[in-house]
């Protein structure tokens, strides 16, 4: 026979041994202001984007190319020498920054040099450097 837990114990997650957060003493919902928020949220096809998206940013290398981006508009050999990689890394990488449309380039006699695509991506890295360095404070 299963051992009976306690409510606190049924509360804590077996993975993370941390509790729940559970609705004391249970209520009904309020369906006036659950309803419009329903119509608010990302579609399931939109945040499967979403986090495809910022899967294929999670990559430390990835990262420190865009931050050199976020300063100035380089070459793949200027990018290599900067973060200490090889070319081929380098150009491996901005090929997925590409991909997904965070990078764009353009060619000046036989040299081709990288941006970030927009103001967007921009923004998003600032905002994530800041809220990281909030932290730390």
């Amino acid at each position: 026979m299963p051992a009976q837990l306690s409510a606190k114990e049924a509360a804590v997650s077996p993975i993370q041994n941390i509790e729940t957060p559970n609705c004391h003493p249970p209520h009904p919902v309020d369906m006036g202001h659950v309803q419009p928020l329903q119509g608010q949220v990302i579609t399931t096809e939109k945040a499967q984007r979403m986090a495809e998206f910022f899967s294929l940013l999670g990559d430390t290398n990835r990262l420190r190319i865009v931050s050199l981006l976020a300063i100035a508009e380089l070459c793949v050999c200027d990018i290599a020498v900067a973060l200490d990689m090889s070319e081929s890394a380098v150009s491996h990488q901005l090929r997925t920054l590409r991909a997904i449309r965070l990078v764009s380039y353009h060619k000046r006699g036989r040299k081709v040099f990288y941006r970030l695509q927009d103001r967007h991506v921009l923004d998003l890295y600032r905002s994530v450097a800041e809220h990281l360095d909030e932290g730390e404070e």
